[in-house]
């Protein structure tokens, strides 16, 4: 894994407006992103986990600026995609050429693909497009993507309602592969999929991390495939991270309640430990109207008076460990006056 960022995020927001009234106007925003801030390095996968709802397929779009920023900075490399407060932001035909380098893989295989059109025409359409190959040579390079994603040759005529799920994820996979990108959006990939075939996709995607070396922003909400597949992992809560660290880190020595109490959440099929379930009392609070604070403590067990009033800050408990919660900042002060 590379020391320098491939990408790095910067307080990013992403407000989606709401409007009411006789003469719709807005009346507030939707809170999907709320001031993050990460940096993915290359070679690694870096998880996103959180409950629905939470902003994670917020966030991955908005970095491929899918979706237009509220505030906040992104650098892929050395290029700004996007820095609302400074005004700036890369041209269209600039970002145009870049998108080569950025990929998504969708949650929906089949909403993903193109009905009409039979698979070897899907993968290689990019690069007709983008005009990186001819019709004939962009054909046999997508056939070649489809059988390294486990798609036999001789089905490249065929059209996406002909294959099963599984395989038509392979296809979203040999279309993301077809620029040879560094950067892989990976949107709950195999969410929708049985979980057989979730481990035959994950293996895919993990043999071809290593052969093209890729980078993953992997979004998911499953715990026990994060904890196995990504090197460092960010647990969100209302637009906002609430703990980031490795993938041991948060596991084996969770700080924050949130975090602790989806993990509890978890069967442990391959140890001994056992974990006291934490129930969270209440709902997801609304995101166009979030609690002031600490935007956990309705429902944290552990709440006292200063969470209700002011908002933690993330704060490095160890390195690369990660925490917003003054529960664990008062526990280090006291170790440190100690």
């Amino acid at each position: 894994m590379s020391e320098k960022p491939l990408i790095s995020v910067t307080n990013i927001k992403t407000y989606f407006p709401i409007y009411g009234g006789v003469f719709s106007r807005q009346v507030g925003d939707v809170k999907a992103v709320d001031g993050l801030s990460f940096d993915i390095y290359e070679g690694e996968i870096f998880g996103l986990v959180g409950e629905s709802g939470c902003g994670k397929s917020t966030v991955g779009r908005t970095i491929l600026r899918l979706l237009d920023p509220t505030a906040g900075k992104v650098k892929f490399r050395d290029d700004i995609l996007f820095s609302v407060e400074e005004n700036e932001r890369l041209s269209e035909e600039k970002m145009r050429l870049l998108r080569r380098d950025m990929q998504i893989i969708f949650q929906d295989p089949f909403a993903s693909l193109d009905p009409r059109m039979n698979v070897s025409n899907i993968v290689s359409e990019g690069l007709i497009a983008h005009k990186l190959a001819k019709r004939s040579e962009a054909v046999e390079i997508a056939i070649d993507l489809l059988e390294r994603c486990g798609i036999a040759g001789e089905n490249a005529g065929k059209y996406p309602h002909e294959f099963s799920g599984g395989q038509r994820q392979r296809i979203s996979i040999a279309r993301a592969l077809s620029f040879n990108p560094k950067f892989i959006v990976c949107d709950e990939p195999i969410a929708a999929l049985d979980v057989s075939i979730q481990a035959q996709i994950l293996t895919l995607m993990q043999e071809l991390k290593e052969e093209f070396n890729l980078t993953y922003l992997f979004i998911s909400h499953d715990l026990g495939v994060v904890r196995y597949f990504c090197d460092r992992i960010g647990v969100m809560y209302l637009g906002n991270f609430v703990e980031t660290g490795t993938s041991e880190q948060l596991f084996d020595n969770p700080l924050h309640p949130y975090t602790k109490a989806l993990l509890s959440s978890m069967p442990l099929l391959d140890s001994g430990l056992e974990m006291e379930r934490i129930i969270l009392k209440g709902s997801v609070p609304s995101p166009a109207n979030p609690p002031s604070g600490c935007k956990f403590h309705t429902r944290c067990p552990f709440v006292f008076e200063k969470c209700k009033m002011e908002k933690p800050e993330m704060i490095e408990v160890e390195p690369e460990h990660w925490v917003a919660c003054f529960l664990v900042e008062n526990s280090s002060e006291n170790q440190n006056e100690g």
